[in-house]
């Protein structure tokens, strides 16, 4: 059983990396940016497991299966963000009321929709994450932390990709002649 009375390291103190050696100040925007990226991806990532676990209908195999594969990458992107913060020196965020109290993103409630509903909503949050994600890429290239800015890319390739293969999902095109609808 642990003796410590008192914490290691406070949330939101960054301690400058000697190994890493990104100054402090520069290191404090950079775990900020990543913690709202972290919050972001785990709000977007639960609200894709809801879609996942709720959706129905004729797509149903192909759409939960491919929500399950969103999840997949979102968590592991979410490690990337939370292992890059700790390493520039800070506390990566953690719990769920504190995700969605620092993302930049706003989850559907808890209601079900039809998927199609569903699948706008993520598209929409897909889309507000992309935005930032660049943002994010800028300023670590501002601030000369390239490895930062690498991992924020190889991120937002899968974002931009989920977020492109939705939108096929939500286009009107189908094979299905009008008299099979009727």
């Amino acid at each position: 059983m642990s003796t410590q009375k008192q914490a290691r390291q406070r949330y939101g103190d960054v301690h400058e990396s000697e190994a890493l050696r990104v100054p402090e100040e520069k290191a404090e925007q950079l775990v900020d940016a990543l913690n709202s990226d972290l919050a972001a991806t785990y709000v977007l990532y639960h609200q894709i497991k809801k879609h996942h676990w709720l959706v129905e209908g004729a797509e149903f195999l192909d759409i939960h299966e491919y929500l399950g594969e969103v999840a997949a990458d979102l968590e592991e992107g979410a490690d990337v963000l939370a292992e890059r913060a700790q390493a520039l020196g800070g506390v990566p965020l953690s719990g769920g009321a504190n995700y969605e109290e620092h993302a930049p993103v706003t989850p559907e409630d808890a209601d079900a929709y039809d998927i199609r509903t569903s699948l706008e909503h993520d598209l929409e949050m897909f889309g507000d994450i992309t935005e930032q994600l660049r943002e994010h890429i800028q300023l670590a290239n501002n601030l000369g932390d390239y490895n930062t800015e690498e991992q924020l890319r190889d991120i937002l390739g899968d974002v931009e990709e989920h977020g492109h293969h939705i939108e096929h999902y939500l286009e009107d095109d189908t094979l299905v002649t009008s008299e099979t609808l009727e």
